[in-house]
């Protein structure tokens, strides 16, 4: 395959994209489609048994082949960004199952001044069935050349390690980087990876919301419980939107123990801590649809709705921006004999979600009833 030139048209910036990889081919040409505007690339390549270090070398990248042992993300963060030459100005991390949307360049440069450190972004992580944006936050892992490093096992951060402060991170308009991953890749060393980033770091409060979550991923009702009530406790938990989250997740652990008075105790609480979230009131809403408080759907959905901003934040969740609010109103409405707004709130769903085809019978079945 014949190497494409990188991006060569700027020349007062240099930025050099650095990544890490292993057994990635399926990604690797749309990867460096999508980072060709860069000035340079360099690659970690942890141990790939296929052809993924050959494709990238053949696109144009500097690529090391070196595993990591015992293997920690931040380890091999840190060697991939030792890899970026000194003269560089900016420095991108991205992984090869992350695709820049074109321009991002140019939006960068025009976000980046003479003192910035460190420059947030667009991440859209996931994508609904029908093409639709999922969950979307703005990372931070743009930054200047030197005064950073990467922590924790996984779920690994950039920490600044310079003189001073960084300053804040200054806001990238126009860079948006979509997130297309192998729906086959394992997540299991996630698990064993947290267990040993929180016994390294107790005192981080953010980690240890995480492990909480991945036991609840696991089916570990009450290690999820114990350690999110844990995250709660801790002095430095401060964040309202992540304390919340945790203790949503308490209320699903409690679902599934069959406790639903607690879940619902729980899932009170949250709305209390972070009532400007959507997440937590549709939580409680999907909760009292199970139990048939068609009231309650209603009146907790109705919550949801009147807030009309997404946060930028991790934590808000794809599916309480799209149709399920309408979704659940609809049929807590037709079960109260409310056919027209039924349909009204059916139709919303759908244009939200216009591929559904369980909405979209949802809407023809009360058109049908509402004509009567």
């Amino acid at each position: 395959m014949t190497a494409v030139p990188l991006f060569v048209g700027r020349s007062f910036m240099k930025i050099v994209v650095y990544a890490i990889c292993k057994n990635e081919e399926q990604f690797a040409d749309r990867w460096m489609d999508s980072m060709s505007e860069a000035d340079q690339v360099v690659v970690l390549d942890t141990g790939s048994a296929d052809a993924t270090p050959a494709l990238l070398r053949a696109r144009g990248a500097q690529v090391t082949e070196k595993p990591i042992a015992p293997w920690r993300f931040d380890t091999a963060r840190d060697r991939s960004l030792d890899l970026v030459p000194e003269d560089a100005d900016i420095c991108v991390c991205t992984d090869l199952d992350e695709v820049f949307r074109p321009g991002w360049r140019a939006a960068l440069e025009r976000a980046w001044g003479p003192d910035t450190k460190q420059a947030r972004y667009r991440y859209t992580w996931s994508f609904r069935p029908d093409g639709g944006e999922g969950l979307v936050f703005w990372p931070e892992k743009i930054h200047s050349r030197f005064g950073w490093r990467w922590v924790h096992p996984v779920h690994e951060v950039l920490r600044w390690t310079g003189e001073g402060a960084p300053g804040p991170a200054v806001t990238a308009e126009g860079v948006q980087l979509d997130h297309h991953p192998d729906p086959m890749k394992s997540r299991g060393q996630y698990l064993p990876l947290l267990e040993l980033s929180v016994k390294e770091d107790p005192a981080d409060d953010r980690n240890v919301h995480y492990l909480g979550r991945e036991y609840l991923y696991y089916g570990r009702w009450d290690d999820c419980i114990r350690t999110l009530r844990h995250h709660l406790a801790m002095p430095s938990a401060t964040w309202a939107d992540e304390r919340c989250a945790s203790m949503r997740y308490i209320a699903r652990a409690y679902t599934q123990k069959g406790d639903r008075q607690a879940a619902r105790d729980w899932y009170l609480q949250a709305i209390a801590q972070a009532p400007y979230l959507r997440e937590p009131y549709m939580d409680l809403a999907g909760l009292l649809y199970e139990e048939e408080d068609w009231d309650g759907v209603l009146y907790f959905t109705n919550c949801a709705l009147t807030i009309a901003q997404r946060p930028q934040s991790y934590i808000s969740e794809a599916e309480s921006w799209g149709s399920r609010p309408y979704d659940l109103r609809a049929i807590a409405l037709h079960r109260t004999g409310r056919v027209r707004e039924a349909l009204a709130a059916a139709e919303r769903a759908v244009a939200l979600e216009p591929e559904d085809s369980r909405l979209q019978g949802n809407v023809q079945l009360l058109r049908t009833l509402a004509e009567r």
